[in-house]
């Protein structure tokens, strides 16, 4: 009798779908809006955070892992963890939500780095980075099943915490996303991501050869479209309050001694026992990523759990060289503009920093090969002072870039990019 009750579920289900599937798209879009039902107010034993310690990494890779396997975009992997190489960068967030203590759902952020972006192995991202700003990758996202019937008690908190952190932590403008199509149009309709393309990739190699179809959401436009669409519905379905403007005590955002973008936690130990010991992604990478992961992590703290190349290997020799790292710090500059000596201010935000340099954005003008003194706040108690020159300027449709050279980084300056080089801020700064 119970397995007939479900035969016959699974072909109500079934037919459900494809009745609801032959609506108007404009129908079907109101219909999800309709079931919308973020709790302003939620559960205080829910904590949303940044998985920091290797324990609450473990959660959040079982709990992924779980879903993948069940959804069939991956085959079960001994570890019981879903693992990837995009996690073993420092430029990747992995986020999770905790009831009572305990791990119940998972999101990753994955902004570009040295291994550019899962999705853009089949599809093209021109479009988007034509736009200007900077990209994140929204990956990786999984519930618990005992919470998956919550109405959304976990997911949207857990996408109200990407959302703040994206728009002011992690400096991201556009998101990108490679969903199965049966999920597409909840993206679409609640959230209004554009698809990259029209067709649906047959096989994502990412996902175990599943369909996907890639999206993207531009978040200064999208803020608008929520005020427009939800700005005047109750509480419980407006998007707009619920994303924009409501702080929920829930979220713990990370502590920060300089004004980075990123928040990377994996050190060494972690490192090793993820990708080593309870995976072998490490392993399995060719020479070229072996050499990258090399040159991120160059520091000797890391030699002993980075994977060796192949004796085969040439012409990838990881070399020291100046890394960039993305930061929104105020700063000022004074020029000279006269043979007398004369100064003119001007304000800018620097948003990437090296040993040797960083890159800046002003909505004054700012000649190329002026010289100057420029005051950096890198962090609350660390402000640096340097002598620089304006070696370039790149105009786009968020603003003006200029890149600067110093001519010599001061002890403040020569601290913080140390620090980053590290890769403990998160952790111990």
């Amino acid at each position: 009798m119970g397995i007939r009750q479900s035969s016959f579920r699974k072909r109500m289900h079934h037919w459900m779908r494809r009745a609801f599937a032959r609506l108007p798209r404009d129908t079907r879009f109101g219909i999800y809006r309709a079931m919308i039902d973020c709790d302003p107010t939620p559960d205080p034993r829910l904590e949303l955070k940044v998985a920091e310690t290797r324990e609450e990494l473990e959660d959040c890779f079982r709990i992924l892992h779980d879903a993948y396997v069940a959804s069939g975009f991956m085959k079960p992997a001994p570890s019981g963890l879903r693992v990837t190489m995009y996690h073993a960068l420092p430029t990747t967030t992995t986020l999770c939500a905790k009831y009572d203590g305990r791990v119940v759902g998972t999101m990753s952020m994955i902004r570009e780095g040295v291994f550019g972006f899962p999705l853009q192995s089949v599809f093209d991202l021109s479009d988007v980075r034509a736009k200007q700003g900077q990209i994140a990758e929204i990956s990786a996202l999984a519930v618990h099943p005992d919470f998956r019937k919550t109405g959304g008690a976990i997911l949207f908190p857990l996408m109200k915490f990407m959302y703040e952190y994206c728009t002011e932590y992690f400096d991201t403008r556009h998101l990108v996303i490679a969903v199965n199509p049966d999920k597409i149009e909840l993206y679409e309709s609640l959230l209004f991501f554009e698809r990259l393309q029209e067709n649906v990739v047959d096989k994502y190699d990412f996902a175990n050869g599943a369909p996907a179809v890639g999206a993207t959401l531009d978040l200064p436009v999208a803020k608008d479209i929520f005020r427009r669409v939800y700005g005047k519905r109750k509480p419980r379905k407006n998007l707009h309050h619920y994303f924009v403007q409501l702080r929920l005590p829930n979220i713990k955002l990370p502590k920060r001694r300089y004004f980075t973008t990123n928040d990377p936690v994996l050190t060494p130990a972690i490192l090793d026992h993820f990708f080593n010991q309870r995976s072998r992604v490490f392993a399995e990478l060719d020479d070229r990523r072996k050499a990258l992961l090399w040159s991120i992590y160059d520091q000797p703290e890391f030699r002993a759990v980075l994977p060796l190349m192949s004796d085969t290997a040439t012409g990838f020799h990881p070399m020291r060289r100046h890394q960039r790292f993305s930061l929104r710090c105020p700063a000022e500059l004074r020029v000279r503009e006269t043979p007398d000596g004369e100064e003119r201010s001007l304000v800018m935000t620097v948003i990437e920093i090296s040993l040797s340099g960083f890159q800046a954005q002003s909505r004054l003008d700012i000649p190329v090969g002026a010289r100057g003194k420029v005051f950096v706040e890198l962090g609350s108690q660390d402000k640096a002072m340097l002598d620089v020159q304006v070696m370039r300027h790149h105009s786009t449709d968020t603003g003006e870039f200029y890149g600067f050279k110093l001519d010599e980084p001061d002890e403040v300056w020569r601290r913080a990019v140390s620090a980053l080089e590290t890769e403990y801020v998160a952790g111990e700064l």
